[in-house]
């Protein structure tokens, strides 16, 4: 897959033409994962975000010890846009809100994904738990990149699969949510796992 430059592409407000595939991806995630940076990173459109100010109410029920700035939190979701497989493959990307109460939204999300990126954080891997199951529930395909924040540890990505109990086919890579050219690396490897999976047609829409 051609990802030559990505750091160095400006923004496209359009739909290329030689796009022929869309598909809709989730990027998931627990509360305060990066999934927002994430999406603004990679997009080529103006990113779609559902944000409001964290208040009082959230105390004692979001975990804000990995992120004590944090000011904000996604309540519905993050919405952005890239192409790929040169310009023949377009991905409509939907970041999830990470806390647990929002579950319902979750699964009204992942209805109809190809497929989903998990962001996971070393400072609170079990957080990742409650996501991968909706998932496995859902029996949604995913591949689990760490966002690796310069504050957290680094582990050797064999025993981070161990900690997440993941199975030995599904991707783990790392990535930085606020470099463009590690998140579109971390993007082509969930979609090359999926074609791998040879995954139902109807599941790729073509274009008209």
């Amino acid at each position: 897959m051609d990802s030559a430059n990505w750091s160095d592409r400006p923004a496209v407000h359009y739909l290329a033409p030689a796009v022929t595939r869309s598909a809709k991806i989730v990027v998931a995630g627990a509360f305060g994962v990066g999934k927002t940076t994430f999406v603004g990173s990679v997009s080529e459109v103006t990113p779609l975000r559902m944000e409001e100010p964290i208040t009082e109410a959230s105390v004692g029920v979001d975990d804000l010890r990995g992120t004590p700035h944090k000011t904000t939190t996604t309540v519905a979701m993050d919405f952005g846009r890239i192409h790929l497989l040169d310009d023949r493959l377009v991905l409509y990307m939907f970041g999830t809100p990470g806390q647990t109460r929002f579950r319902p939204l979750w699964e009204g999300l992942t209805e109809g994904a190809l497929g989903a990126l998990v962001l996971a954080d070393t400072r609170d891997l079990e957080g990742s738990h409650e996501v991968l199951s909706l998932l496995e529930e859902q029996q949604t395909p995913y591949a689990v990149a760490i966002n690796v924040f310069a504050d957290a540890p680094r582990y050797p990505l064999h025993e981070v699969r161990q900690a997440l109990a993941l199975d030995p086919d599904t991707p783990l890579t790392e990535c930085d949510a606020r470099d463009r050219r590690s998140c579109v690396y971390a993007l082509i490897t969930l979609i090359e796992f999926l074609t791998a999976r040879h995954l139902p047609a109807p599941l790729v829409e073509p274009r008209p």
